[in-house]
């Protein structure tokens, strides 16, 4: 046997070995055991070996939630391709930048997204492989039904001997821009994104060699555990891969939207122990289901309630509690994909997003070109465990990956400010941040004020051109079924909880305010609307 590294295929062989018979995946009626699950991916392997997929070759994976997402990410990674994940509501122009911008050898792609891949095939005229999950048989020429992409014979990969340099892409959202394709190397990944196997052993810490990984899944507690976002969000894929690496059981969403009842229903029908939301956005509607529906869910087994990607209001967690075993700890933790895991922490008393304690990897940096004093704001950063850049843009990773004092740093985007005990408060991303009449408004504080509001479904709060102040804060608002809106009243609110300059000067409603499936704001789309919005009144 080659020896283990910390290659995510390798982990997972590890992992597999250990627990062999427990599931590792649950999604709708399928589960998997580890040893099933290990068995798919070589089988899978072999044929994309077979197929002249191999080191270097990137593999798309545009696909819903399914067990078939985590088999082809690791038997692209067994085979040393670069896994890449492609956001499947992207339309025809995303799809063929991403298609174009990853040069794909092979693509993964779910049924029902067979004619969004028919219509931007053109743009990856290197593509290899087309492999189909789902039923039916492919109607695309040349694609292989999944279950068809299973070699029995194995004896290919005894030759492929993984390293902890292999790569994987992880596209961000493109929110504020093109996609970018971060490049991590596996060994990064683990320790930078994943907790190095020291995520649910925080007092052993990371482990020191790959064969150490299965004394700690021995001695853990086995969990039950839902990322509630999709697999293409990072967030989601990474907190998947920490479980599986502690031999937890993962319970994913078998549904293509996020419903709250739904979700609550797998959680009381799995005995969930652990669930992640995605801030407000998805708590709020599992708050709004629980009261609808009293007593109609069992959550005894749930100890673990946890966010990232956005803010959870404190109000929310306060009114979740009471239909909530009152064991549950609640957690907030801070990531980014270019930085990887950053923390957990709370939303600290003098304001900001969340405080998260003193780390030697974690700094403030001023400019992008000196590391902060106690006292001073700028980006958040980390050193360390880092990404090699993003894929095919030297000057975006210039911009992005810098070296201070011989240190090499990843820039987060997330404005910070450095308190007195080493500690980092973190207000929010810095590209978002408003700046009116001189002063800094960072749009996460006052959606949370908004959504205070019984009247208010959900809120993104953006700066709008202004002759007078620059810049002007304006809330774009989704309001209650059944109820009006009361502007004076969600203005008073305002002003109750903030200083008056971070006090929305326009209000726009919307039917939805649109976010991705991960439950992220779309501030571009909330600026597009809102300018349309003013636009259209001023002209009336």
């Amino acid at each position: 046997m080659n020896p283990r590294t910390f290659s995510l295929a390798d982990l997972f062989a590890i992992t597999a070995e250990t627990v062999p018979e427990r599931d590792a995946l649950v999604i709708g009626n399928t589960r998997r055991t580890y040893r099933q699950m290990a068995e798919r991916i070589d089988h899978l392997a072999a044929w994309l070996h077979a197929q002249g997929i191999g080191q270097g070759d990137v593999v798309g994976l545009q696909m819903y939630n399914s067990p078939e997402y985590l088999e082809a990410f690791l038997a692209a990674c067994r085979v040393r391709a670069v896994p890449a994940n492609i956001n499947y509501r992207y339309v025809a122009d995303e799809l063929r930048y991403i298609y174009d911008n990853t040069g794909l050898k092979a693509l993964f792609y779910s049924a029902e997204l067979e004619p969004a891949v028919a219509e931007v095939l053109d743009a990856a005229p290197g593509l290899k492989v087309k492999v189909r999950t789902g039923a039916g048989t492919p109607a695309l020429a040349g694609a292989t039904a999944f279950e068809n992409a299973l070699l029995d014979d194995t004896r290919a990969l005894q030759d492929i001997r993984c390293s902890d340099d292999d790569l994987s892409l992880l596209y961000t959202g493109g929110t504020t821009g093109k996609p970018k394709g971060v490049m991590w190397p596996h060994k990064d990944l683990f320790f930078g994104c994943l907790g190095g196997g020291g995520f649910y052993a925080p007092a052993d810490g990371p482990v020191k060699a790959p064969a150490e990984l299965a004394d700690r899944i021995r001695k853990g507690h086995p969990m039950r555990f839902m990322p509630v976002a999709p697999l293409m969000h990072g967030a989601a894929h990474w907190a998947t891969m920490v479980s599986l690496f502690a031999g937890h059981t993962v319970v994913l969403n078998d549904q293509h939207h996020f419903d709250a009842e739904h979700v609550l229903d797998i959680a009381a029908t799995e005995k969930l122990n652990g669930i992640t939301l995605v801030g407000d956005a998805m708590a709020l509607p599992i708050l709004d289901a629980l009261k609808a529906h009293p007593g109609r869910w069992d959550l005894s087994a749930l100890f673990l309630f946890g966010n990232g990607g956005a803010v959870m209001s404190a109000h929310i967690k306060e009114a979740l509690k009471p239909f909530l075993p009152p064991n549950v700890y609640f957690s907030d933790g801070i990531g980014s994909s270019e930085g990887g895991q950053l923390g957990m922490g709370a939303k600290p008393v003098e304001g900001g997003m969340i405080k998260i304690a003193a780390r030697p990897d974690l700094k403030v940096v001023v400019d992008s070109q000196r590391i902060a004093a106690p006292g001073e704001s700028g980006i958040l950063a980390r050193s360390g465990y880092l990404p090699l850049g993003y894929y095919r843009d030297p000057v975006k990773t210039a911009e992005t990956f810098v070296t201070i004092d011989g240190t090499r740093y990843a820039i987060t985007g997330d404005a910070a400010k450095l308190a007195d005990d080493g500690s980092i408060v973190i207000f929010g991303r810095g590209n978002n941040c408003i700046n009116t009449g001189g002063e800094k408004v960072f749009p996460e504080e006052v959606e949370e004020v908004l959504r205070m509001s019984p009247q208010i479904l959900d809120a993104v709060v953006v700066g709008l051109p202004d002759p007078r102040w620059g810049q002007k804060v304006t809330a774009v608002l989704s309001v209650r079924p059944g109820m009006s809106l009361d502007v004076d009243a969600l203005k008073a609110l305002c002003h109750a909880h903030l200083a008056g300059y971070k006090v929305p000067k326009e209000v726009v409603t919307v039917a939805e305010v649109f976010r991705s499936a991960a439950g992220k704001a779309n501030y571009v789309w909330a600026k597009e609307v809102a300018q349309r919005a003013l636009d259209s009144t001023a002209t009336a």
